[in-house]
């Protein structure tokens, strides 16, 4: 005789919901996307808040002016690479550059997987007001990071250090706004070549393929 089998069905597996973005995170994707497509001076709070899904009175409750809006996006740009940049500084060089090499992959991933391209919002005329100032030191204490992190590959004078460690910012910046435009199998793959980049830019020698893959594994322990 055929058993039936009487037990109840199993129903699938169901992804978790995902949490809707607060009020305040929703400000913040609307004022980058914004910013960044219609420039900073025409955005107003109300195209902001009105892009974002709420009213401009909600809005105010979170962020006092279109400037904190700006200075909370600019935060989020600089503070995580920061903390680990002096996480790295702590942490012995396994090969010379392979610290540079993670933290350069590091800046280029979290630029490049942020809301819309906060890279060109530092460069705004506005960003050198007063409100902005602790975003400046910021990026310029990342600065020295770079340069510390630069100085086992290469022996530099201190002008030199400098030079290349705004040479390896502006690549990392620069190549962040670039990779949005790629297809996303490509954009995958940009973190690490232009870690390759940066550390063939400033090594001397132009930094042979066996060191480089050297400094890719040293890299990869940390």
């Amino acid at each position: 005789m055929p058993s039936h089998d009487l037990s109840p069905p199993v129903a699938p597996p169901v992804a978790p919901p995902v949490a809707p973005r607060s009020a305040r995170a929703e400000v913040l994707a609307a004022a980058a996307e914004l910013f960044s497509r219609d420039g900073y001076p025409a955005t107003t709070t109300r195209a902001v808040a009105e892009r974002a899904g709420i009213r401009q009175s909600t809005l105010y409750h979170h962020f006092a002016s279109k400037d904190d809006i700006l200075a909370t996006l600019l935060e989020g740009i600089v503070a995580p690479s920061l903390a680990y940049a002096q996480r790295l500084l702590d942490t012995p060089d396994p090969v010379p550059g392979a610290r540079l090499w993670a933290l350069v992959r590091f800046d280029t991933e979290l630029l490049v997987s942020g809301l819309s391209n906060l890279v060109a919002l530092h460069q705004l005329p506005e960003v050198r007001g007063e409100r902005f100032a602790a975003f400046r030191e910021t990026r310029c204490r990342k600065a020295v990071v770079y340069r510390e992190l630069i100085a086992p590959l290469e022996p530099l004078t201190e002008a030199d250090l400098r030079l290349r460690a705004e040479l390896v910012l502006g690549l990392v910046e620069g190549t962040a706004a670039v990779a949005r435009e790629c297809a996303e199998q490509d954009a995958a793959a940009v973190p690490e070549a232009v870690a390759d980049a940066a550390v063939r830019l400033v090594a001397g020698n132009g930094c042979p393929a066996d060191r480089l893959a050297l400094i890719r594994s040293g890299a990869r322990l940390l």
